[in-house]
């Protein structure tokens, strides 16, 4: 699937919540930098790494593959430089805590429901 900014729904093994995606060059650089915090969560594509600098609060990182399966998670503090992973093709960002709530794990599969179809 061909991904373009916008919003979305997106299914976790225990939740549906609201989706941004940022899939332009321009929506990957901003991510969640200068937010106090995101509602659902943020889908970064393509991209197989990420940072925190300059960001205001943690952040849960699920990194995916191209199924948008799980390959790693991991919880990021501001000023970090996450590790890339090679396999990975996006990227899920959300507040601290939230992907434990939801249902993530290594090997669980999300989907993703576009809202905003041209």
């Amino acid at each position: 699937m061909a991904y373009q900014d916008g919003t979305a729904t997106l299914r976790t093994p225990c939740a549906t919540l609201p989706l941004e995606i940022a899939a332009s060059y321009r929506a990957r650089t901003r991510g969640l930098l200068g937010r106090d915090g995101v509602e659902g969560a943020l889908l970064l594509t393509p991209a197989a790494s990420v940072h925190t600098f300059r960001m205001r609060f943690p952040i849960d990182v699920a990194y995916l593959d191209r199924r948008l399966r799980v390959i790693a998670l991991t919880t990021m503090a501001p000023g970090r430089l996450g590790l890339p992973r090679p396999r990975a093709r996006h990227v899920l960002e959300a507040e601290a805590g939230a992907m434990a709530a939801w249902g993530l794990r290594v090997g669980a599969r999300v989907s993703v429901e576009r809202l905003d179809r041209p």
